[in-house]
């Protein structure tokens, strides 16, 4: 199986967050699951790839080409894709990929994931989405969606877009356990 790792750049953040990443690469790899990622050689990308090839798993960087010549990717890993724009780098994520996995990250990270929930809600791309909520970090995104589904922006079975784990040890469980979403564009737009 082959699981797709949103996850950020940016190194300035808590250990917690570099330890959680490690113990789920590890996870993943003792499990089976490729993975494929950014690229990025810093942050929770670059300890993503530094467990995955520790740990003897194979791991696969998808970056647009404007990344690559400021050199930007993780010079260990040596599968990767370069593509010409986010938007084409996002379409490759989801191509061939049995899950989804959210670590706390950014801009990039958030995006990522409201457009793979979109799309999953349109029945678009069908697979779990799974969200490490490390720290807490995801509250916010927790409690913004379910404001959305109390005023009726969403309807309440659309929490089964996603699931939402605490530890890098659940995330396998969780994908191995998430049902496809079988729903599609006619079902979108319902409310209750």
């Amino acid at each position: 199986m082959q699981v797709c790792v949103y996850c950020a750049s940016s190194a300035k953040i808590h250990q917690t967050y570099f330890d959680a990443t490690d113990r789920l690469a590890k996870e993943l790899v003792q499990n089976g699951f490729s993975i494929v990622f950014g690229g990025g050689s810093s942050g929770l990308m670059g300890q993503l790839a530094d467990s995955v090839l520790e740990a003897g798993g194979k791991i696969k960087g998808i970056m647009p080409q404007f990344m690559n010549e400021v050199e930007w990717g993780h010079k260990q890993v040596s599968d990767f894709e370069y593509t010409n724009t986010m938007h084409e780098r996002k379409a490759k994520f989801l191509e061939g990929t049995d899950a989804l996995i959210a670590l706390p990250g950014g801009t990039g990270t958030y995006e990522e994931l409201f457009e793979a929930i979109t799309l999953k809600k349109l029945g678009q791309f069908t697979k779990p989405i799974i969200i490490l909520n490390t720290r807490n970090y995801f509250e916010p995104f927790i409690n913004l969606m379910n404001q959305a589904i109390e005023e009726n922006f969403m309807s309440a079975d659309h929490q089964s877009l996603w699931t939402i784990v605490s530890e890098p040890e659940e995330v396998v469980p969780a994908i191995l356990s998430t049902p496809n979403w079988d729903k599609g564009l006619k079902d979108a737009g319902k409310l209750r």
